[in-house]
């Protein structure tokens, strides 16, 4: 049975973080996956949070029974820039220490990193790694990765292979389903991704898109011709391309029972309605477990 999250993001420009744990209960989650917002974890900055902040977060995960399942964090760990890869390995040791004030066992994070310098961008990941091994350890804190869109690894199978080789049982791998098209270079089949992640998947996002490289890549017209960018969009189940009339089958009979994130972006002005027809489908397609 999953935990089902729900990724806030769509709340960050109105709420705080104490509302969006009420916002969450009010639409029927137990669960958060806190994304990058400027007064908590921002993208590559050090976390903006006090222990006036951590009280009062406690204080409303108490009042609505709603808990910070994980942190989505986006630090810079395999910049090829020195300088630049020791400030977030710092950004990184305070997120834990914030994870841990409030119990969040989980963070689901990014390989981040230069594509045009991938290997050197390796090299500096598992260096940021071995600094930060014995913090997660000693936290007894878990972590999934994913392969973004521009990170330095952008395909599935060689973000599961990169995660193997740090070897340790609390880290793996996270699908992320919006990231599709990415991860397999346009392919349509994803079961295969799936089946090569095996017993390393531990965490789903989950949201639609439609296939960037479909129709000659005309489905998203970038100016100018050839820049480098990448796009892909985070959609209710539904409206894009991912099959999940064979997705969910497969889920359901490898027994699936990781957490799976909600992570609806862009849709502000249906944000709740969404957001539960996201729940419910879930909860129809997979159960839910405490």
């Amino acid at each position: 049975m999953v935990k089902i999250l729900l990724d806030p993001s769509m709340y960050h420009p109105h709420l705080t973080v104490a509302q969006e744990l009420h916002k969450a209960a009010e639409l029927g989650f137990d669960y958060l996956e806190l994304s990058p917002r400027a007064d908590f974890h921002e993208w590559h900055h050090y976390p903006k949070v006090d222990r006036h902040q951590i009280s009062e977060v406690k204080k409303a995960s108490e009042e609505s029974g709603v808990r910070i399942w994980s942190f989505n964090p986006v630090f810079n760990w395999a910049s090829p820039d020195e300088q630049e890869r020791q400030a977030q390995v710092r950004n990184w040791k305070r997120l834990l220490e914030i994870a841990d004030a409030l119990e969040v066992p989980l963070i689901a994070t990014e390989f981040s990193g230069d594509p045009q310098q991938p290997r050197t961008s390796e090299h500096q990941f598992y260096r940021s790694m071995e600094e930060l091994i014995p913090v997660f350890e000693r936290y007894g804190i878990e972590c999934t990765i994913e392969a973004h869109p521009y990170d330095f690894v952008e395909t599935n199978d060689r973000a599961v292979q990169i995660i193997r080789g740090v070897d340790r049982d609390w880290l793996n791998y996270e699908f992320c389903f919006p990231h599709a098209f990415h991860l397999g270079e346009g392919r349509t089949d994803l079961l295969p991704m799936l089946d090569y992640a095996g017993d390393r998947l531990k965490h789903l996002h989950i949201a639609d898109v439609y296939n960037h490289l479909a129709n000659v890549g005309n489905r998203y017209i970038i100016n100018p011709p050839g820049v480098d960018a990448r796009v892909h969009q985070h959609n209710e189940i539904g409206n894009g391309e991912i099959p999940w009339d064979v997705v969910f089958p497969y889920l359901r009979e490898k027994g699936y029972d990781g957490p799976v994130s909600v992570c609806v972006f862009g849709w502000e002005e249906d944000a709740d309605a969404a957001n539960i027809r996201m729940r419910e489908r879930l909860e129809a397609e997979l159960g839910t477990g405490s």
